[in-house]
């Protein structure tokens, strides 16, 4: 089994759009915005999008809701964790060994939580 994709909320798609544009810069993914309340970034195997809520209620963070993504070195794991607080992000979690893994956390401009992992 694959994961299709994952969606994170957001109140200001303009502000999202500016935020994963920038973190994702580097890697490749083609950025897709289908209607006004959905943009997409895609890339073989790969589907993230932010989306302004279809029930047009405010969009929140889940509690214990994350989303991981695979970085391919700790370095990598440093400079996205360094970019996304540059761009407004919060710290949830310095770049360090976690168990088997070396990972960092933050918090996107609308609160959706994101972990950066080697």
């Amino acid at each position: 089994m694959q994961m299709n994709y994952f969606v994170v909320g957001t109140n200001n798609m303009a502000t999202a759009t500016r935020f994963y544009d920038k973190l994702f810069a580097q890697s490749g993914l083609e950025r897709v915005s289908p209607t006004d309340r959905m943009t997409y970034w895609l890339g073989p195997d790969f589907a993230f999008a932010a989306a302004i809520p279809f029930d047009e209620n405010p969009a929140t963070f889940g509690n214990g809701t994350m989303v991981g993504f695979s970085v391919g070195s700790n370095e990598e794991v440093e400079r996205l964790h360094s970019l996304a607080i540059a761009l407004g992000g919060a710290c949830e979690g310095e770049p360090k060994q976690r168990g088997p893994r070396f990972s960092a956390y933050v918090r996107d401009l609308d609160r959706n939580k994101i972990c950066v992992a080697a």
